[in-house]
């Protein structure tokens, strides 16, 4: 098979049509169409379908580009290293992160990097779902207790924990045999849960007074009396340090985040220096965020 056929039937599908793809790469359509076509002659399977739509891929297109965008773009990784040197830093590096990592953190930690690795440029996309790192072409992701996935590889680079907190003026109530009600900030998109606080023996049943859609707007209807709340060491770590909130007790396991990334064997030298300094700036393995 013709790698440089695949390589502009790639081309043309993440493009969606001759036309993107010509401008994108500045190649001619006639020559990406006949390249498509002979690929489609090789393969014995239509992978492109044209309609007054526009471009379409067929069931065996999408397949093909599911199975072939990721390697593709390792090899032209691992291609640009050769060719500038296995140790050199560069080029354009995507990171997929939760919001509440990005506006905290991910401002700092990039100008940081770039500091250190000038020839790189970065990409942040803050987004709370679980991004396909090959089918959207991120280099690697941040994530919280990720599940396990043979595609992925990386490194865990800090720990983190759920806490109740409440302003100081609410008093901790005693344990019951029951549940214990208590007026409650909760998250908007989460209800009906119980707080068990770990070493107490208090279980929280908290009745929702306010239901926000962000863990900053918690921590600050918390800040303002509202009520108890569930939220990360790291973001309230400041205020339970002054004082303005008090810490009731941890909730659940240690909430652990990773880096992650598609292939060990061929991970860039971008990848590889991001995961190392992701690690390098929480030696501890405690997560810290600023704001």
């Amino acid at each position: 098979m013709d790698l440089n056929a695949l390589a502009d039937f790639n081309l043309v599908a993440t493009h969606g049509g001759f036309g993107r793809a010509s401008r994108a790469s500045r190649r001619s359509k006639a020559t990406l169409s006949r390249r498509v076509a002979e690929l489609e002659e090789q393969l014995g399977v239509r992978l492109i379908e044209r309609s007054a739509k526009g471009l379409e891929l067929t069931e065996a297109g999408q397949l093909l580009l599911s199975r072939t965008e990721g390697p593709l773009h390792e090899v032209a990784d691992a291609l640009t290293a050769a060719r500038e040197g296995t140790g050199r830093v560069s080029g354009r590096l995507r990171i997929a992160t939760p919001v509440l990592f990005a506006q905290l953190a991910m401002g700092r930690l990039t100008a940081e990097f770039r500091r250190l690795y000038p020839e790189v440029t970065v990409d942040v996309v803050a987004e709370d779902r679980v991004v396909n790192l090959v089918d959207e072409q991120f280099d690697v992701a941040i994530r919280p207790n990720p599940r396990p996935d043979t595609a992925l590889v990386g490194r865990r680079f800090a720990t983190d924990r759920l806490v109740v907190v409440a302003a100081p003026s609410i008093a901790v109530p005693p344990p019951g045999a029951e549940p214990v009600r208590v007026e409650a900030v909760v998250n908007a998109f989460r209800d009906g849960d119980t707080w068990a606080l770990e070493g107490s023996g208090l279980v929280l049943a908290p009745v929702p007074v306010l239901r926000l859609s962000s863990m900053l707007m918690l921590r600050d209807a918390a800040l303002a009396g509202a009520g108890v709340t569930l939220l990360p060491r790291s973001i309230v770590g400041p205020q339970l340090a002054s004082g303005a909130l008090a810490a009731w007790g941890a909730v659940g396991p240690d909430v652990a985040l990773w880096v992650l990334h598609t292939s060990r064997r061929l991970a860039s030298p971008k990848v590889k220096a991001f995961v190392d300094f992701m690690a390098s700036r929480y030696p501890d393995g405690e997560l810290v965020l600023a704001g």
